[in-house]
């Protein structure tokens, strides 16, 4: 397994390796990486082997460190087929961030069968330079296919996760969480692990201006670990902590649950997150990051906006105004909540691990018999 720099491309290989484990339990997965990448925590903890391939990505300014990503692109795939030749995999699989381009170049080369995965809705800059020389690209959105040239090698999946998110009895999550009965509707918020200044600013005042004074309303936000001091305090000099139909959590440990038991959702739009609220069924608003490559979160979040199944607000001065109002809409028209419902579910694949796995054991039994 290949793939490293955001949990983005990090989960999916790792839920991809669950399903491998479930399936052939005797399998040996070996992970590669990228030396700084959040890839050294998340690999070690599930029990794997990773290994490191230093590469960096060009800066689009002039600066001095594209000299070093163009020396380490040089140097790297050779340092990739080091790893290969030590661990003699029968695949290999990438999805997405630099290091997959010289492990899955290497591998292809050197005959290996390679498979990539690709989670967002355009096709990221690995994906692109490496889908002449893989044997199988995985889509999570059908839509990324029309930014590649090689449509026989196309077929979309889903997106693989470890949790599972299956739509579920709203009722029994709002038991088993402890949610008041006299709630009618209940708001779930995040911005992310580490947290978004932005999201956490526009939650607070939604909590302020809406949610909290609604006696109605049961509002959880997640602040994130690097936002929580700032968040906790801002949400106590407005006074928030007197409403009971207000939480305020730094990291969500139940979201299955969480997601089940709420009305709405208002999140960032990574692929995994939209992939995730499909499969729940869930009235979602996105608040796009405008700091990710190619826009490529509001992008995600469009697909899905384009056919009326996601709210989408940009990070603009006018957020915390527009997330009231949408959510006030929202709020008060449980029929338009679910359209959106019902829309969103068009989008989930509920068995995309099990489909990349057959696929994978598929292109591997074809290499074997063709030698």
């Amino acid at each position: 397994m290949t793939g490293g720099g955001t949990g983005g491309h990090v989960n999916p290989a790792l839920a991809i390796a669950k399903t491998i484990m479930e399936n052939e339990p005797d399998s040996e997965i070996a992970f590669v990486g990228t030396p700084r990448g959040i890839e050294n925590k998340l690999v070690p903890a599930k029990g794997y082997k990773l290994y490191h391939v230093d590469v960096m990505g060009l800066r689009r300014s002039l600066s001095p460190k594209n000299i070093k990503a163009a020396w380490l692109a040089l140097t790297s795939p050779g340092k990739a087929k080091k790893i290969i030749k030590e661990f003699k995999p029968d695949v290999v699989i990438g999805t997405g961030g630099y290091v997959s381009w010289p492990v899955c170049k290497a591998a292809a080369k050197m005959g290996i069968p390679t498979a990539l995965h690709e989670s967002n809705a355009v096709p990221g800059m690995a994906v692109r330079m490496l889908s002449s020389s893989a044997d199988r690209i995985f889509l999570n959105f059908e839509k990324a296919g029309s930014g590649l040239s090689c449509p026989e090698k196309l077929m979309t999946v889903g997106c693989p996760m470890l949790g599972k998110f299956e739509k579920r009895s709203k009722e029994e999550a709002r038991k088993k969480l402890g949610i008041p009965e006299e709630a009618k509707t209940v708001i779930l918020s995040f911005g992310g692990s580490l947290g978004a200044e932005k999201v956490n600013e526009a939650v607070l005042y939604l909590m302020e201006k809406l949610t909290g004074p609604d006696k109605e309303v049961y509002h959880v936000h997640a602040t994130g670990a690097i936002e929580k001091e700032i968040a906790f305090g801002q949400f106590k000099d407005k006074g928030l902590d007197k409403y009971e139909g207000l939480e305020l959590l730094e990291y969500i440990y139940d979201m299955p649950d969480r997601v089940a038991a709420a009305d709405i959702v208002i999140c960032r739009a990574g692929a995994l997150t939209v992939s995730e609220l499909s499969l729940a069924g869930k009235c979602a608003v996105f608040i796009p990051s405008p700091n990710v490559t190619d826009d490529q979160q509001f992008k995600n979040a469009n697909v899905l906006a384009s056919q009326g199944a996601a709210a989408i607000i940009r990070e603009t001065p006018e957020l915390p105004e527009k997330l009231v109002e949408t959510v006030r809409e929202l709020a008060s028209h449980p029929e338009k909540r679910k359209e959106m419902e019902e829309k969103i579910c068009g989008f989930a694949v509920p068995d995309a691990n099990k489909r990349i796995y057959n696929e994978i054991r598929r292109i591997v039994d074809e290499k074997k018999k063709s030698r």
